[in-house]
């Protein structure tokens, strides 16, 4: 039987308290959201003055940078390299930038995703998120 890492109540909570402080740092509003390697959401907390629609996306990019094993960004870009087709895929809908892979080992072990300010801006706090697991 095979092994693998996986994220844990204090990993979420560690993500979503240094992405809550790139966020805070800048004065942006965002739903910050961690999900498992399934795509499961483990952790969500939406800041004040975000919008309603960040609570239903950032959960969407976390989702399916998960299922897709890629962040988001790169899903994005092959539709907007002319793959439209792509955005029939089942199971992925948070098809913007601000989805942003957790890898252990090589392994996808989550996602974070953001959504509430410019896509790269969303990507940024994730990533500040990522980091915090300081891996």
């Amino acid at each position: 039987m095979k092994t693998k890492p996986m994220l844990s109540a204090d990993d979420v909570q560690a993500i979503l308290t240094a992405a809550r402080a790139e966020a805070e740092a800048n004065a942006w509003a965002v739903t910050i959201a961690v999900a498992d390697d399934g795509g499961h959401l483990l952790g969500l907390i939406r800041l004040d003055g975000a919008p309603p629609m960040s609570a239903h996306i950032g959960p969407s990019k976390a989702k399916s940078a998960a299922m897709a094993r890629k962040d988001t960004k790169i899903l994005e870009d092959v539709i907007n390299n002319g793959r439209t087709a792509f955005v029939t895929a089942p199971y992925v809908d948070g098809l913007l930038e601000g989805g942003v892979t957790i890898v252990v080992d090589g392994q996808v072990v989550g996602a974070v995703g953001v959504s509430g300010v410019k896509s790269d801006q969303d990507a940024q706090i994730a990533r500040a998120g990522i980091a915090a697991l300081k891996l």
